[in-house]
């Protein structure tokens, strides 16, 4: 059975466009985003193919691009699974994603326009009410599309990718720290952040979300010592 998609995925871009082996990729890419597969857990190819609704040839296609962005690694006897992710592992995210998220920030609030203040203030207060429901797996995509939006109007596709690929590492994790603590607890700094961006206050947009990514990062870093 072909996955159904979610009410919050984001759309894809002219998905009409599509290859076949590129909207299998991203479909097997946002389980692991998203955490559908829990670090550690082992599935089959088989099964990912039945539960993708896909032939053999593009899952495998997929898997093996996901294993050489490091979001899955391969178990032998036809299984793969999410890499669990170690003390050593967090520390290099949080190096990384401290710098490369405020720069980013950084470089969106000098370009950004009005309809992109707009958007990413709508993008914020969905996931204000993701949050208040309790919906985990929309606080998770919103979340991502908050970021990923900043990203794309800093205009730095290099950078870009790099923090993209960070959030396939750590994603799964999130997940998993999220279903302990619930949204209520999963507080953000995007409102400070917004309102730095709307007065053209890069420095202090910067700060805002360096805050907001080690904040996030450090409680995933306490759920796995816990």
């Amino acid at each position: 059975m072909a996955q159904t998609a979610h009410a919050s995925d984001p759309p894809d871009p002219q998905p009409h466009r599509l290859p076949a082996h590129a909207v299998i990729y991203r479909q097997l890419r946002n389980l692991v985003l998203f955490g559908d597969l829990a670090p550690g857990q082992a599935v089959t190819i088989q099964g990912l193919t039945d539960r993708l609704g896909a032939g053999m040839t593009p899952v495998r296609e997929a898997i093996r691009r996901l294993i050489s962005e490091g979001a899955l690694e391969f178990q032998g006897n036809r299984r793969v699974s999410v890499p669990v992710l170690s003390a050593d592992n967090i520390s290099e995210l949080i190096l990384a994603r401290q710098w490369l998220d405020p720069h980013l920030t950084l470089r969106a609030t000098q370009l950004a326009s009005l309809e992109d203040l707009d958007q990413l203030t709508a993008l914020d207060e969905e996931l204000d009410n993701a949050i208040s429901i309790g919906d985990l797996r929309a606080y998770l995509e919103l979340n991502y599309r908050f970021h990923t939006h900043i990203y794309r109007i800093a205009d730095a596709p290099i950078l870009a990718d790099l923090a993209e690929g960070l959030w396939l590492r750590f994603g799964p994790s999130l997940r998993v720290v999220c279903g302990r603590m619930g949204t209520q607890n999963l507080p953000d700094k995007h409102k400070a952040m917004l309102e730095a961006m709307h007065a053209r206050d890069a420095e202090g947009a910067a700060r805002a979300i360096r805050e907001d990514v080690i904040q996030g990062m450090e409680q995933v870093r306490a759920s796995l010592e816990g």
